[in-house]
């Protein structure tokens, strides 16, 4: 459901109660817990049970799961979902009582007023570098504020409300959030066409990025990786207007750059120049390229603000990763499991590359859950395509989420696409049935790995569970 953004939008300590309509997602559940660690009085539903409930409720929030209108009756801020509908009882009776409404961007600006914004966007990789940035600072002692897509292996969270004057946000372009915030300064990843249900066309999305400069502040600064051709013409465009702009990647155009790539194994090590000179090397406990230029990035972002090589390499070091983002979730007779939100071709591309590296000799067994009907009809073809950089590939049927299902728009339409000879390529279309499709195709050494944005996360553990009871009755015979 779209929700207008108001024309001006009160701080957090000025909305009084504040019921989120979809507490549980990513989004809404690091808004809460920062407001509720500023004394807000914080209610919240969600259609199911959750961690991020869970957590919610020891902090002090009442959460419901389910939705009625008898939740919100003595509130005075609604927070609402764009995943939520718009026959939703509590959307229903806060209309009816003439309740202030704000969508996810409009109440991530109200707490993050007053402080240094840190904005990442991008259509790939916000979810890392704002985490690695955040790692980062908080090696270099500043305690910032954050609010990202996942939560953080070190402490288990999305969000945090710091004693120092930094904020650095995930901003997410989907829906148009970004263009809500008003940055001291914004890393871009990439601009590459995604969110088509939203913007419509390819050039919409690419104006929204040029628009987006307009909100940075004129003291700040933009970072983008310039290895991307959206980046490098967001770049271009942002001197154009005077926008200092610091330029990273491997490109001989980046003023901050990245060389002598190695990958072994989950490490990632890589040289930083300057310029001419050679700052240092770092060593990520994550692997793959894409996470060399998402550290670059914020590496870029934390010298601007003053910081020094050696604590941000000290901190970008450190960072074991974040919850959905090439996560291992566990090993049974050799076989690795892992898990990633990747949903887009570049994100199969890149996961499947870091994957590779993580496999060693072994092979790489697939299973991927498109996200969303749009999304599929768009780059359905495109991601059965860089599904070929794997060995073995299950592709499950459409996580619908908020749209409604479409005839022939469904993972079939992904499977045909995957460039593997037909024995290698599956369409499971029950949900269930899928750890045991990747179980019989794994074999010691392998890495299995789950993609996909929605409930494919879920199929990990049931892997690991199935391999286990595969090697003790292997065992008991």
């Amino acid at each position: 459901m779209i929700i207008a953004v108001p024309s001006e939008i009160p701080p957090a300590d000025q909305l009084g109660r504040v019921h989120f309509v979809g507490v549980g997602g990513a989004g809404l559940s690091g808004i809460a817990r920062i407001m509720i660690a500023r004394g807000v009085t914080v209610s919240g539903s969600d259609a199911k049970e959750s961690r991020a409930i869970e957590a919610l409720r020891a902090l002090g929030a009442r959460c419901y799961v389910g939705h009625d209108a008898s939740q919100v009756r003595d509130v005075d801020t609604l927070v609402v979902s764009t995943a939520v509908r718009a026959d939703n009882p509590e959307v229903i009776e806060a209309q009816r009582q003439g309740l202030r409404m704000l969508p996810r961007s409009a109440a991530l600006e109200s707490v993050m007023q007053g402080r240094r914004v840190v904005a990442v966007a991008g259509t790939h990789g916000k979810t890392t570098t704002t985490s690695l940035l955040t790692v980062a600072l908080q090696h270099c002692a500043a305690d910032p504020s954050f609010a990202i897509g996942g939560e953080l292996n070190e402490t288990g969270s999305n969000a945090h409300d710091g004693s120092g004057d930094i904020f650095v946000a995930e901003a997410d372009e989907s829906d148009g959030a970004f263009l809500v915030y008003s940055p001291f300064a914004a890393l871009v990843t990439n601009v590459e066409a995604d969110h088509l249900d939203h913007y419509g066309t390819e050039e919409a999305y690419h104006a929204a990025f040029t628009e987006f400069l307009d909100r940075i502040d004129s003291a700040g600064f933009l970072v983008a990786c310039v290895d991307d051709a959206g980046a490098a013409d967001l770049a271009a465009k942002a001197r154009s207007r005077g926008i200092t702009t610091i330029g990273v990647g491997e490109s001989p155009d980046a003023d901050l750059r990245a060389e002598s790539l190695s990958f072994v194994g989950s490490t990632s090590t890589f040289t930083v120049v300057d310029g001419g000179r050679r700052l240092g090397e770092i060593s990520l406990q994550i692997p793959g390229r894409h996470y060399v230029l998402d550290a670059m990035a914020a590496l870029a972002a934390g010298l601007r603000l003053g910081f020094s090589f050696a604590d941000m390499k000290r901190g970008l070091e450190a960072f074991s990763g974040t919850r959905r983002r090439m996560e291992f979730k566990g090993e049974v007779d050799g076989v690795r499991v892992y898990d990633s939100y990747a949903h887009h071709p570049n994100e199969i591309t890149g996961d499947l590359q870091a994957a590779r590296s993580l496999a060693g000799g072994g092979r790489v067994v697939v299973a991927f859950q498109p996200h969303m009907v749009s999304r599929t009809r768009i780059f359905g073809a495109a991601m059965g395509q860089a599904l070929g950089a794997a060995d073995e590939v299950v592709v499950m049927d459409v996580y619908v989420a908020r749209e409604d299902p479409e005839p022939g728009i469904n993972g079939a339409l992904v499977a045909s696409h995957v460039p593997l000879p037909a024995s290698q390529v599956v369409f499971e279309p029950s949900w269930s049935a899928t750890p045991g499709r990747l179980v019989e195709r794994a074999r010691p050494g392998d890495v299995v790995l789950t993609l996909g944005a929605g409930d494919v996360t879920l199929v990990g553990p049931e892997v690991l569970e199935l391999l286990a009871e595969k090697s003790q009755g292997a065992t008991d015979a």
